[in-house]
């Protein structure tokens, strides 16, 4: 079922602005008048929500949008599976631009993001174009402020460029990428298999048809991080889990960040041994000995920069949440893989 206030415009809208949400009545508001302010014309843009079935007055809260800002298209659209990749399919099959723009409930898109976007997919930039991640905390508390940190530094997120940042260059993938409905045609949509990693998947795609996944940092979304290390283990359990599916399937495509696996196994593989070897216990307080000094130092330089002391501590927490949540769903995907062949 969806929900639509139409505008009076006879023509289709140049850009479908897709995105995929559930119970997100905290930041949906931040992303709806983030959009209502581009500085693309709002008769040229629709955007098309695919809603996870929330329970916590997303819905309410898109409809107040919507009646009170009448002068930009808005559809909801129900994602009765749950999952991104279905939502944002969804999303695909209602939109009618030209052009797609995926962002997420979490973000919240600078006022020129969409023009700088159809700007380098028509100068032929790239088949999916894409920019940066500001990543901000999504409150005030230390473990979200540290989180923040932990998700845009080298230690915790390797060389992934939207969010380390970098000079606009062909990537691997982006975050909320932009691109042409042809696109869809000629490579498929967005694999619902995949509960994870899907716009990795899809890049992934573009990459093989001979296609240019396109990073411009010009192009910024401020994204709010995880609110607390619990919520951010939940996450990057579900990356790690469904990389080795990825993997899997495009195996040239891994890359060096994604050694947390071998990283963690490591260690369990040296606890085991130094129950019978005193070498292994010996190599085991070695190794974590300098991971945490690494993390410590890291912690440090950042507290020092950012004048926060919470960010000694708070900042090697949150990595080591990302490395271990990681490494150990990877793990565990790969022992189920073996199990089940």
């Amino acid at each position: 079922m969806s929900e639509y206030i139409p505008i009076n415009s006879d023509k289709a809208p140049l850009v479908s602005i897709i995105v995929p949400c559930y119970n997100e009545q905290a930041t949906i508001r931040l992303l709806l008048e983030a959009i209502h302010s581009q500085t693309t014309p709002r008769q040229a843009l629709e955007v098309v929500i695919a809603d996870g079935m929330s329970t916590d007055g997303t819905r309410e809260e898109i409809l107040a949008f919507m009646v009170s800002h009448p002068d930009l298209e808005v559809r909801v659209v129900d994602n009765l599976a749950g999952t991104i990749p279905a939502g944002l399919n969804r999303a695909i099959e209602e939109a009618e631009g030209t052009y797609i723009v995926r962002l997420d409930a979490h973000s919240k898109p600078y006022p020129d993001y969409v023009e700088r976007c159809l700007s380098d997919l028509e100068a032929g930039r790239g088949d999916n174009v894409g920019g940066v991640w500001e990543i901000q905390p999504a409150d005030n508390g230390w473990q979200a402020r540290s989180i923040a940190v932990a998700a845009a530094h080298p230690l915790g997120v390797g060389d992934a460029r939207y969010r380390i940042g970098g000079e606009a260059q062909a990537v691997d993938t982006v975050p909320f990428g932009s691109f042409a409905q042809t696109l869809v045609v000629r490579i498929g949509a967005f694999d619902e298999s995949l509960l994870s990693n899907e716009d990795y998947e899809f890049n992934a795609r573009v990459r093989e048809s001979g296609g240019v996944v396109w990073m411009n940092p010009a192009i910024k979304t401020v994204y709010f991080a995880r609110r607390t290390l619990g919520a951010l283990a939940r996450q990057y359990w579900r990356y790690g889990y469904w990389k080795l599916r990825m993997l899997r399937r495009y195996p040239d495509t891994f890359r060096w960040r994604q050694l947390a696996g071998a990283f963690v196994l490591s260690f369990l593989i040296l606890g085991l041994l130094g129950i019978w070897f005193p070498l292994a216990r010996w190599l085991l307080g070695l190794e974590l000995s300098l991971y945490v000094l690494i993390l410590l130092i890291a912690g440090i330089h950042r507290a020092y920069q950012e004048k926060d002391l919470a960010l000694s501590f708070g900042v090697p927490l949150a990595i080591a949440t990302m490395h271990i949540s990681w490494g150990m769903a990877f793990l565990w995907s790969l022992v189920s893989f073996v199990y089940r062949r």
